[in-house]
């Protein structure tokens, strides 16, 4: 009977068996923790086995999964898209600052971010351009790049390859193949760098309302092919050869952009300056130009000269499912401060020339990142102007960016940061 009762065990479906029995075969090796969603069919069920295993392994250190929530969550949502091996959800509180007068345009910037002071301060820099007539966001390019490394057989090679690729008709029938990859993508240009007889290449496209670089990286390999066709000795050594240049910092990204380059501007009434930034249009303008020009400079900063973009653009990508991992060259930010109008007004601007971003792909299509681009009506691709809605969002980093400097920089030139912080950025 025991024979017979352990025969029929082993043949029940995998899906009918308990969480112990699960977890069992999944410390025997006998079924792989990654699989566990696809075996069961029961996502949180997946998720709920994978925490037990992983308190199971750290016992010893007294380590405890119940901080970490896991329950309520579409996991299907994120699924073979966003993330694997799941073991929970880390909740980040979302603030919003404004409005703000953009374009036009009333804008509310949602922010997710878990430092104290950075929401409250931006939103006072969005009071501040507001009443002040608001600000205006212009893209000035728009294209993502992909870099591939390739190996010829001599240097000499390696020039005839640039050259040939210079050629407007080589460039022309390299374009049709990398554009016939996706409905969106438009190659723009192609930019050689020769190092010895390796050749970098800059693949330079269009991508829509995608932040793109799946659709750089498909086009890209499609026009390597055709490339090797008239170059059979060609040696793809890797479609990134980090002169795209993704997640690092980069001179490149700097002086050539990636995504999108936006510039923002505005100028704020003296008054305004005075009364809600708490501080004068020539202190503003002598800090900036100690703190983020010499003093960048002083450091042999790479796109740095700003106060702290880095704060407003992690925070907005994080809200709207942007790759937080890109806030490397999407913060490279210049700002500038000028006295106006006989040196009563505060001429500002921010200069960010690769601020990469999309509004579908990635994470946007889940729910709560979903409704934040929601919140700033640049959900989805644009149906009317395809690309129209990711570049709608780059100019709201770069405004929200605007906003930050401008109250930063009011709270440094008042002797207010450190007050503000001890108020807001710790815990009671």
């Amino acid at each position: 009977m025991k024979e017979e009762a352990k025969k029929t065990d082993e043949t029940t479906p995998l899906p009918e068996r308990s969480d112990a029995e699960i977890l069992e075969l999944v410390k025997q090796g006998k079924l792989p923790p990654y699989m566990l969603e696809k075996t069961l069919g029961d996502m949180e069920r997946a998720v709920r086995i994978r925490r037990l295993l992983l308190e199971s392994n750290l016992a010893r250190d007294g380590f405890n999964m119940q901080p970490l929530p896991f329950e309520q969550f579409d996991y299907s949502s994120v699924f073979g898209r966003c993330c694997e091996n799941v073991i929970g959800y880390v909740p980040i509180p979302v603030g919003v600052a404004g409005p703000m007068l953009l374009n036009g345009e009333n804008v509310h910037l949602p922010m997710a971010t878990t430092e104290g002071c950075l929401v409250a301060s931006t939103h006072r820099g969005c009071k501040a351009i507001s009443v002040s007539g608001g600000a205006t966001a212009v893209v000035t390019t728009n294209g993502m790049t992909r870099g591939p490394c390739v190996r010829m057989k001599s240097a000499k090679e390696a020039a005839q390859l640039k050259a040939w690729l210079e050629e407007p008709e080589n460039f022309a029938q390299v374009k049709s193949d990398f554009d016939s990859t996706s409905r969106f993508a438009r190659l723009r240009d192609i930019k050689v760098a020769i190092a010895g007889r390796n050749a970098y290449i800059r693949f330079r496209s269009s991508t829509g309302d995608a932040m793109g670089m799946n659709m750089l990286s498909k086009g890209t390999e499609k026009a390597l092919a055709f490339i090797q066709q008239a170059f059979p000795d060609m040696l793809i050594v890797s479609l990134s050869g980090n002169y795209c240049t993704d997640k690092k910092p980069s001179s490149m990204n700097w002086i050539e952009g990636r995504g999108k380059s936006v510039v923002c501007e505005a100028i704020i009434k003296g008054d305004v300056v005075e009364s809600v930034l708490k501080t004068t249009v020539r202190a503003m303008v002598e800090l900036n130009t100690q703190k983020n020009l010499i003093g960048s400079a002083m450091a042999g900063s790479i796109g740095g000269f700003n106060a702290h973009a880095a704060n407003i653009v992690t925070a907005i990508f994080i809200a709207t499912g942007q790759d937080p991992a890109q806030n490397v060259e999407s913060s490279n930010c210049l700002t500038i401060m000028e006295p106006t109008d006989d040196g009563n007004d505060l001429y500002i601007s921010c200069t960010m020339p690769s601020i990469e971003v999309g509004t579908v792909g990635g994470g946007t299509h889940l729910p709560a990142q979903s409704a934040c681009l929601d919140l700033l009506h640049v959900k989805g691709a644009s149906e009317e102007n395809p690309g129209r809605n990711a570049e709608k969002l780059a100019e709201v980093v770069c405004a929200g960016v605007l906003a930050g400097e401008l109250s930063l920089m009011a709270a440094l030139a008042a002797g207010h940061l450190t007050r503000s912080h001890m108020q807001l950025n710790r815990a009671k």
